[in-house]
């Protein structure tokens, strides 16, 4: 069987495109790291430098030249795209862990409805609003409102996580709060997009399949958690090779078959790394492997994926400044106003209200992921791809400057929640 190649010319500028990617990720990346912000944040503005919100207004032929070098080059570079954010997913599912303490219950259940539930049904009043700009070429009304929800309630994980570790407060009371919290939010809401992005590809919403398809992927989740329980005394030691071999066919493998029955590939990677990690994440093997696949998904792969997530976002075309600042407005109020509200019961001080409703506002990853996903099925336009893009990095960063600023004025202020 033959298999058809790309000529050295086409595959040297692939290389070349590749390196640009990942060089003006990392320079960016660096800076905005310099400044105490989210990476991710630079990592996106390196992409977009090389698009049309940058290079590509001064330079079109050059940024072609590289870029758009041949016929097939956009698919290639996509597959990395698509790498980026499966090693990104099947990373979070790793690094998920649920835990619930009785001293925490209280406080993690009302975050979670005030950051998730009166958020998404406080959107239902605007979706009318932006309908006309934000609807995607697959016209289907009710996966865009889905996404429009989504993209109101959303919090990260591996960005909030990120910004726990840089100040030491990752085992903090607070911090294991907000993650816990996360960690069931981001799942309630990778069920609500697999929904999304199912009745955008069939056309329509049929709900005996929704239901079919929640209750299967809520399912798995729940089973895996359950076995957990009964195999933390088991210890599968693997050589660090043998690790990653059987963790990239599971990926690949698995995320293929949840795929075929209706589950998105986004979605089965988050679950698969949740599996990896329930089999074999308690021996110190696996934890070196992940250690090193960190390393190297996170300095090239995860970059790249942001970097064209970057590339892609146009400031110039498509885009309005007013109805950016608008949706930012409406999805970081109803975010905070919501955590705020449903923590009154939970007689805590207003500044650990405010601590929580300002964390709880972080997209980071998640919400870009959201923004990809939806973009690439054709649920949202390229505006509202652009905004939920900005609304991601400018949350990110007033969520990260401010928890340093709290910090900076009480250092025990995350030990306690009173």
């Amino acid at each position: 069987m033959g298999l058809a190649s790309l000529g050295q010319t086409e595959i040297i500028r692939t290389f070349i495109a590749l390196a640009l990617l990942l060089g003006s990720a990392f320079l960016f990346g660096t800076l905005i790291e310099k400044i105490k912000g989210p990476r991710v944040v630079g990592e996106i503005l390196g992409g977009m430098l090389l698009g049309g919100s940058g290079l590509f207004l001064l330079a079109p032929d050059l940024l072609n030249s590289v870029f758009n070098a041949y016929p097939e080059e956009g698919k290639v570079l996509n597959v990395f795209y698509q790498l980026g954010l499966i090693f990104l997913m099947f990373l979070s599912g790793f690094s998920t862990k649920i835990e619930v303490s009785r001293r925490n219950s209280k406080i993690i259940t009302l975050v979670f409805l005030g950051a998730t539930v009166l958020p998404m049904a406080g959107s239902i009043p605007f979706f009318n609003m932006f309908q006309e700009y934000f609807i995607g070429d697959s016209g289907n009304v009710f996966s865009y409102r889905l996404v429009f929800a989504i993209g109101v309630a959303i919090t990260s994980i591996p960005v909030i996580s990120k910004i726990f570790f840089d100040m030491g407060i990752m085992n903090t009371r607070f911090s294991n709060a907000v993650l816990t919290v996360s960690t069931f939010q981001d799942l309630l809401l990778w069920i609500l997009l697999n929904m999304a992005t199912r009745a955008a590809d069939s056309g329509k919403l049929n709900l005996a399949d929704t239901v079919i398809v929640a209750a299967s992927t809520i399912g798995m989740f729940v089973l895996v958690t359950v076995l957990s329980k009964f195999m933390n005394n088991i210890r599968i030691k693997l050589p660090v090779n043998v690790f990653f071999t059987l963790s990239f066919i599971a990926l690949l493998l698995v995320s293929g078959l949840l795929y075929m029955t209706g589950i998105n590939i986004m979605y089965s990677a988050f679950l698969v790394g949740y599996i990896v990690k329930t089999i074999m994440g308690s021996s110190e093997e696996a934890k070196t492997g992940i250690k090193y696949l960190e390393h190297f998904v996170f300095s090239f792969f995860v970059p790249v994926y942001f970097a064209l997530v970057g590339i892609q976002l146009n400031v110039f075309h498509n885009f309005s400044i007013l109805r950016f600042l608008a949706f930012f407005g409406i999805a970081f109020g109803l975010e905070f106003i919501g955590t705020w509200l449903f923590l009154i019961p939970g007689k805590v001080s207003n500044s650990t209200k405010f601590n929580f409703a300002i964390t709880m506002n972080a997209r980071g990853g998640p919400g870009i992921v959201l923004a990809t996903v939806a973009y690439g099925s054709g649920i949202i336009s390229i505006e509202f791809f652009t905004v939920l893009i900005l609304t991601t990095m400018l949350s990110s960063m007033i969520a990260g400057y401010y928890l340093r600023f709290r910090q900076r004025q009480s250092k025990d202020v995350f030990d306690r929640l009173d």
